[in-house]
């Protein structure tokens, strides 16, 4: 007896392969006599590669339909719906992100592809390295996209005996599109976002390039937080530096970077910059890295570092640290 027949659109052996292992994987238990809701051997699959299908079958008299059907369609739906999520996703964000977005040229579709998948699947991409959500979170998040489309798939299987999983999709699943569609957005925005960021950085090493050295060493002192505090190299404060104003007018408008310290490291023009933090691992740390490149090494523990960062701080350190300049912006 047929309980239904799935299809897929030109689907190769290896996608009907697939396809059949989703399927096992859900009626894995219910094959067994261990611990099987319906009776073993009640159901079966048989794929037909040149017409691109897989049958399921009941086998009875083991097989009830009122009783074991809805289960049957349950598993098949989940099956069909992890297929979907897994195989055919990250085609169906490749093509919302060309035709609806506009996006053509290869290597910035699989870009934006990548911060879809960032958002989705905690991927790791670099610039939203510190932004991932939690794994638990994006788990659940799935689990109830999944559980949306298996419970449209479940319904139509129900009362179909056939359904064309390119054209279910296609046609049927538009909530399940909205959401992509909502994902695809937001990651064409951070993916812009981002992208003008770079190229920002790229202007400010331009900008550290060209400037004269004023300074033979710089050490800076973060002190936590936004609050850092600039010494010369005999550990000497300086005093509140004027910055310039073409660099801090750009910072202002496109970044506004812990109290434009980017701005007046710039300004002093240093050979070398010594970062005294106990925060190594912030991001301000690494975009400071990347500005200044070569010239910057960070220090977590040498005599200034345990003078300043201990928590005994001595009398004459502390007070020194108390008048140290906190970075603003000056525009003269």
């Amino acid at each position: 007896m047929e309980l239904f027949t799935v299809s897929l659109l030109s689907a190769s052996s290896e996608a009907l392969d697939r396809l059949q292992c989703c399927l096992n994987e859900e009626f894995v238990d219910l094959h067994s006599d261990t611990g099987a809701s319906i009776p073993s051997h009640s159901c079966s699959f048989s794929s037909d590669y040149e017409a691109g299908t897989i049958q399921c079958s009941a086998v009875l008299p083991q097989f009830h339909l009122a009783d074991d059907g809805p289960l049957v369609y349950r598993r098949a739906a989940n099956a069909f719906a992890q297929y979907i999520m897994t195989e055919m996703e990250p085609l169906l964000l490749k093509a919302i992100i060309r035709k609806q977005f506009h996006y053509e040229v290869p290597k910035e579709v699989e870009m934006v592809e990548l911060y879809c998948r960032n958002l989705l699947y905690g991927a790791v991409v670099p610039a939203l390295e510190e932004d991932r959500v939690d794994s638990d979170m994006l788990r659940i998040d799935r689990d109830r996209r999944k559980s949306k489309v298996a419970d449209e798939l479940k319904q139509f299987i129900s009362s179909h005996t056939s359904i064309h999983l390119d054209g279910f999709v296609t046609f049927r699943l538009a909530s399940y599109w909205e959401e992509l569609r909502e994902v695809a957005a937001y990651a064409v925005e951070e993916y812009v976002m981002d992208k003008q960021y770079q190229e920002f950085i790229s202007l400010l090493k331009y900008f550290v390039r060209m400037q004269e050295v004023k300074l033979p060493i710089v050490h800076v002192l973060h002190k936590g937080g936004s609050e850092f505090a600039l010494y010369d190299e005999q550990f000497q404060l300086l005093e509140a530096i004027p910055t310039d104003r073409i660099v801090a007018e750009m910072l202002e408008t496109e970044m506004n970077m812990e109290d434009m310290i980017v701005s007046t490291l710039i300004t002093v023009s240093p050979q070398q910059i010594v970062i005294h933090t106990r925060q190594p691992e912030l991001p301000v740390m690494r975009t400071l890295e990347t500005i200044f490149e070569q010239r910057v090494q960070l220090c977590t523990d040498c005599a200034h570092c345990n003078s300043y960062f201990d928590e005994t701080i001595p009398s004459a350190a502390c007070s020194d640290l108390d008048t140290g300049m906190r970075m603003r912006t000056v525009i003269p």
